[in-house]
């Protein structure tokens, strides 16, 4: 039988009707134990002798099922679901790191994630460097002797950095490190980092594979061994488990994935030429626009451009002021992947907890607006944005 498309995948991977009820759609258990027949059992099924479960923060059916279609939909071994996309974050990044150790990481990452990395490592006795430019060669110049992981997101948050994932995976594994890719952005309908020879994937599943905005979650993909390492060392310990109906949810939305991105796809490069030729737009950061400078990257490793865009309008901070404040379809509200449109100011949400000399460094001014697109109809979204550009 031929290797099944992603669409097939979205909607059957890691699901069955339930063999004892018949129930077509995956069931959600609400429970936080579960009851073994008798004392031997019991003890086979905590030594992991025998197949079951015990507890939900050690596995749960539903929580099992989002795993399984999440590892079939990026090509991993294996799947770990988390209770948000930072806890995924840094649940893979501590699997890797112990005191002494260096993480190099690109300086254009989600403020949380270069929170953590900047702050919270060297509590833990370890460093990290960051990487101002997308370009190999700026990563092989921050290696050093004790660098045990290379970290970054493509297309990254919120300025639409693109790096190119099959360069920089080389380079790790020229050193013997693993290289871990935030896949959020593109989601694995967009991008397979695992097939372009990273090591590890994470998603804040909260955006693009939930879709609708109902659910948190998280979820890291790699290697068998290191995904039951993070079982067993990390997310046990430290509690990042989701919730059984999180899970569920999410599996439901990504029966829709592919569906929902052309759409979103297709929006985005509509709307990000139109605010290129904006004349109160200074700059424009999408992918999909051929003056992009990452532009030829993401056409080799993307198979679409995303729904993501951010712009500078004339006039800094108040005219992005104006312009959030001019819109009526676009919500302002944080997150993104939403059927709905959504509009925020990165400065002052996402990227506060970044130094604003970082930030400005980054390409974060304070005037910079990102849009999430939904999958309105474009052209409505676009008379939304003119008429806020115009006031």
């Amino acid at each position: 039988m031929k290797e099944l498309d992603f669409a097939t995948l979205a909607v059957h991977a890691g699901e069955a009707p339930c063999p004892a009820t018949g129930a077509l759609d995956t069931p959600i258990y609400q429970s936080t134990t579960f009851v073994s027949a008798n004392a031997d059992e019991m003890a086979a099924v905590y030594g992991e002798e025998k197949p079951g479960f015990m507890y939900t923060r050690y596995g749960n059916p539903t929580i099992r099922a989002l795993e399984q279609k999440l590892a079939a939909l990026e090509g991993g071994e294996a799947a770990l679901a988390t209770a948000s996309g930072m806890a995924a974050v840094s649940s893979a990044i501590l699997g890797y790191i112990q005191t002494g150790d260096h993480v190099v990481a690109a300086q254009s990452i989600y403020g949380a994630s270069y929170n953590f990395l900047n702050t919270k490592l060297p509590r833990m006795g370890a460093s990290a460097t960051f990487v101002a430019s997308p370009d190999v060669e700026a990563f092989e110049k921050a290696l050093r002797p004790n660098t045990r992981l290379i970290y970054f997101e493509t297309p990254s948050n919120p300025v639409l950095e693109v790096i190119d994932i099959a360069a920089i995976a080389a380079l790790a594994r020229s050193r013997g490190i693993p290289a871990i890719v935030d896949n959020t952005f593109a989601s694995p309908a967009l991008q397979r980092p695992l097939a372009l020879g990273a090591a590890v994937v994470v998603h804040s599943a909260t955006k693009y594979l939930c879709g609708h905005g109902d659910a948190m979650g998280g979820a890291i993909i790699g290697p068998a061994d290191y995904i039951s390492l993070l079982l067993h060392e990390i997310l046990r310990d430290f509690g990042g488990v989701i919730s059984p109906f999180n899970a569920w949810l999410i599996l439901r939305g990504i029966r829709t994935l592919h569906l929902r991105m052309t759409a979103h796809c297709a929006n985005a490069q509509k709307i990000a030429e139109f605010l290129a030729r904006h004349p109160k737009v200074e700059r424009v950061n999408y992918p999909g626009l051929a003056q992009h400078p990452g532009h030829s990257i993401a056409s080799r490793q993307m198979s679409a451009f995303g729904a993501m865009i951010s712009f500078e309008v004339q006039g800094g901070y108040e005219g992005g002021k104006r312009v959030m404040d001019g819109v009526k379809l676009f919500a302002r509200a944080a997150s993104l992947g939403d059927t709905r449109s959504l509009i925020v100011h990165p400065a002052s949400t996402s990227h506060r907890a970044v130094p604003p000399d970082d930030r400005r460094a980054i390409g974060i001014s304070d005037g910079l607006v990102r849009l999430s697109v939904g999958i309105e109809a474009a052209d409505d979204l676009i008379g939304d944005l003119d008429h806020a550009l115009e006031c």
